[in-house]
């Protein structure tokens, strides 16, 4: 798997481009802004680790542009816009290409599903940190995982080669038979502290209070109920347990949603809290808490009428 296409150049998609062309892979990144795509074309991206600062060559195309084939494409967009994307590279569905969703809340598989069948996809989550800090530089410092696993059985054996082209860039990606819980895991950890921020406007450390933590609590419960409706079986501990790490240890940081909504952009609220609210209404959950900060952070959202 060399030749890879990386579809958004947000934060997390130039630092995966970047970690992986430095390890020879060949890389195309693929996005809407022209201005941006002649910038990466020419200069590469300017990664800054704790290794220290690097320029990564890639190739940057609009999806019109882009030409395959690829061995892989990694869906790296805000999940509101996943099924657009996906169509606009529907035409690197040759058969061989597999498709790669590391992506923030739930629904992205489904999108790339209307574009791969479900035996070329596989599906994961990732802890790095990105931050981007011009339109070619993105900063990420201290440690990240992956986990991931493939959709269906037959997925599993691209996600073993995925996680080989992973560990060479130091990565740190492995096979997760149960990614599915994962997922779960980190949707629940964002919707019960980034909906929270984003609507009081404070940093996670603003949220280390007796009302946050039960506000916070009650989210995480909801979401694990949810699952376990699903068939999907939660580590309640560890997931009460990194909201507390969180809230002790990350005070300043600012979730991305708070941040898109200090920018005036569209928020994934759909795709965290309100994908939590739809599951569970499928099977029957009651998930009060989640649905009332869903509906909080909607009447914030900047209308196309406003």
């Amino acid at each position: 798997m060399n030749r890879i296409a990386v579809l958004g150049a947000g934060a997390m998609g130039c630092l995966f481009a970047s970690r992986l062309a430095l390890s020879g892979a060949r890389i195309t990144v693929i996005d809407l802004n022209k201005e941006r795509l002649d910038l990466l074309a020419s200069e590469g991206i300017c990664l800054k680790d704790d290794s220290g600062s690097r320029s990564a060559p890639v190739a940057a195309l609009s999806a019109a542009q882009v030409e395959g084939p690829f061995d892989l494409l990694i869906l790296f967009t805000k999940g509101m816009h996943s099924a657009a994307a996906m169509r606009s590279v529907a035409h690197l569905n040759d058969g061989h290409c597999v498709a790669l969703t590391l992506q923030n809340g739930l629904g992205n598989v489904e999108a790339i599903s209307a574009v791969f069948p479900p035996d070329r996809i596989v599906w994961g989550v990732t802890d790095f940190p990105a931050d981007l800090e011009g339109p070619a530089q993105v900063a990420s410092h201290g440690a990240g995982h992956v986990w991931l696993g493939g959709v269906t059985s037959l997925a599993n054996g691209h996600a073993d080669a995925i996680c080989e082209v992973l560990n060479c860039a130091g990565l740190n990606a492995v096979f997760d038979p149960d990614v599915d819980a994962v997922i779960w895991e980190k949707v629940a950890f964002n919707a019960a502290l980034n909906s929270l921020s984003t609507i009081t406007g404070l940093p996670v450390g603003g949220l280390d209070c007796a009302e946050g933590r039960r506000i916070a609590a009650d989210v995480a419960d909801e979401a694990i109920a949810t699952a376990a409706a699903l068939g999907i079986a939660m580590n309640r501990e560890r997931l009460h347990a990194k909201i507390d790490f969180a809230l002790a240890n990350h005070r300043g940081h600012k979730p991305s949603m708070l941040q898109d909504r200090l920018a005036g952009r569209q928020t994934e609220i759909e795709s965290i809290n309100g994908a939590i609210v739809a599951a569970a209404q499928r099977v029957g959950v009651a998930t009060t808490i989640t649905q009332i900060l869903a509906d909080l952070v909607r009447m914030g959202e900047r209308r196309p009428d406003a």
